[in-house]
C-alpha cells in the first residue's frame, strides 16, 4: 500500500500547487458527466432498474433462452445484453450486481456475463461523439455493439462447463412503492457515481499532462498514430475526454482509434464497472483483458472505414 499512498500524497501535493488550474479541470469534468453522461444513462438506468424488479429481463430475454442454455447462461442474459447496450456504461454492470445480490445469478455466471454486458449507449455514442466524428456514429455504434456481443458470447462459450446458475427468484407485485423508490435511488447513486468518477479522473489527467507523464509513451506512439498519440494516452485513463482529443487531431486512423477507446472504456470507466462487479466476484484483471479484447477487435471492425 506504500506506493499508493505516496502517489496520493503526490497528487495531493500537485493539486496544491495549480488549484486555479485544478478547480477549472474539475468543472470541466462536471461539465461533460451534465452534458453526456447524465441525459444518456439516468433515464435508462431507472427503466432497466424497473425491468430488472419486475422480472422483465427473463422475459425480454426469453426468445433466446435456447442459445444462453447452451452457453449454461440465465435466459435474462439476452435482456441483459440489450438494457446494458440501450443505458451504457455502467449500468450493464449495476444490473448483474442487481441480479447477483438478489440471488439470481451465480458467481462463475456474472464472471461470464460481465464483458458481454459492458457497452456504451447509443446516445453517448451517436449524440455526443459521434456528432463529434461528422457522420461515424452508426458504424462506430455498430462495430463497438459488435464487438462487444461477438467477444463477450465467445467467452462465454470458452467456459461454458463451469458450475450452473442459481435458481430464479420468484418476483411478486408487492412492494411496488417501495420498489420505485429504490429504482430511483439506485439510478441516482449510479449516476452521482460515475460523475464522480468523471471528475477526478480529469483532473488527474490534466495534472499527469502538466507533470510531463505522457511524454514518453505519446512519443512511442507518435511513431504509429501521429498526432492522435496525445488523445490515446489520455483516453486510456479517460476516454471521454481522449475520444475528444483524437477526433480534434483527426487523421485516418481517428474512427478506429476512438471505436478502441470507446470500446475498452479507460481506467475510469474501467474502475466504476468493477465498484460492482467486484461484488460478484469478477476478477479485475480477466475483466481488463477481456475489455482490450473488445476494444482490439472494435479497432479492427472500424479500420476498413479508415483505410476507405
Amino acid at each position: 500500500m506504500l506506493p499508493l499512498y505516496a502517489a496520493l500524497a503526490a497528487f495531493a501535493v500537485i493539486l496544491a500547487t495549480d488549484p486555479q488550474t485544478y478547480a477549472a479541470a474539475c468543472t470541466q469534468g462536471i461539465a461533460l458527466w451534465a452534458n453526456c453522461v447524465l441525459p444518456a444513462l439516468f433515464p435508462f438506468m431507472v427503466i432497466t432498474l424497473i425491468l430488472i424488479r419486475t422480472g422483465g429481463a427473463e422475459a425480454m430475454g426469453a426468445p433466446f433462452g435456447p442459445l444462453f442454455k447452451k452457453l449454461n447462461l440465465p435466459k435474462a442474459a439476452a435482456g441483459l445484453f440489450f438494457m446494458s447496450a440501450v443505458s451504457g456504461y455502467p449500468a450493464g454492470s449495476r444490473m448483474l450486481a442487481e441480479f447477483y445480490g438478489g440471488g439470481r445469478l451465480t458467481k462463475d455466471a456474472a464472471g461470464r456475463l460481465a464483458p458481454l454486458c459492458s457497452t456504451s449507449g447509443p446516445m453517448f455514442v451517436l449524440g455526443s461523439v459521434g456528432g463529434m466524428l461528422e457522420g461515424g456514429g452508426a458504424a462506430l455504434l455498430a462495430a463497438h455493439l459488435a464487438s462487444v456481443a461477438a467477444t463477450g458470447l465467445a467467452l462465454c462459450a470458452a467456459k461454458r462447463r463451469k458450475p450452473g446458475l442459481s435458481k430464479t427468484v420468484n418476483l411478486t407485485a408487492a412492494g411496488q412503492g417501495d420498489m420505485l423508490y429504490d429504482c430511483f435511488y439506485g439510478a441516482v447513486t449510479a449516476v452521482v457515481l460515475a460523475g464522480g468518477f468523471i471528475c477526478f479522473f480529469n483532473v488527474l489527467c490534466t495534472a499527469l499532462e502538466n507533470i510531463g507523464f505522457f511524454m514518453l509513451p505519446e512519443a512511442a506512439l507518435e511513431l504509429l498514430l501521429g498526432g492522435a498519440a496525445a488523445g490515446v494516452c489520455r483516453g486510456l485513463i479517460e476516454a471521454t475526454g481522449g475520444c475528444a482529443r483524437v477526433i480534434e487531431c483527426g487523421g485516418r486512423l481517428a474512427l478506429p482509434i476512438t471505436g478502441f477507446l470507446i470500446t475498452f472504456g479507460g481506467l475510469s470507466i474501467i474502475l466504476q464497472q468493477l465498484c460492482y462487479l467486484t461484488k460478484c466476484g469478477v476478477k479485475p484483471l480477466a475483466f481488463i483483458a477481456a475489455k482490450a479484447l473488445q476494444g482490439g477487435v472494435c479497432f479492427l471492425l472500424l479500420l476498413p472505414f479508415a483505410m476507405a
